[in-house]
């Protein structure tokens, strides 16, 4: 019986039954030209157990509890309006300076 422990598990066993395995067990053992030497029974093993090992895992993943660690807060909303009105009124004051540029100083023709 193949174990099914681990990978290592699985070429043990090949690497102590590689002369039975090659003999009864290898698909190409009719086709000595290949020199399969029984690897693809081990390919095979090795296949067959990454996927089950696939399936289970998945398997654990999908039936694993979800845990909510958190709960979110509620919402509240406020449909009074934003802005207050003030209670003094507002006074603004704006002064307009105007700023002329030296531009009559500085562009004028060449005196002579």
């Amino acid at each position: 019986m193949l174990p099914t422990l681990s990978p290592w598990g699985t070429i043990a066993y090949f690497k102590l039954n590689r002369e039975y395995i090659t003999r009864v067990l290898c698909e190409n053992r009719k086709r000595p030209e290949l020199h399969c030497d029984g690897k693809c029974y081990l390919a095979k093993k090795l296949k067959q157990q990454q996927d089950k090992q696939d399936k289970e895992t998945s398997e654990k993943v999908h039936n694993t509890p979800v845990i909510q660690l958190f709960t979110p807060q509620p919402y509240f909303y406020d449909f009074e309006p934003a802005v207050k009105a003030f209670r003094e009124p507002v006074r603004f004051f704006h002064q307009l300076l105007f700023y002329t540029a030296p531009v009559a100083q500085l562009l004028r023709p060449p005196r002579r």
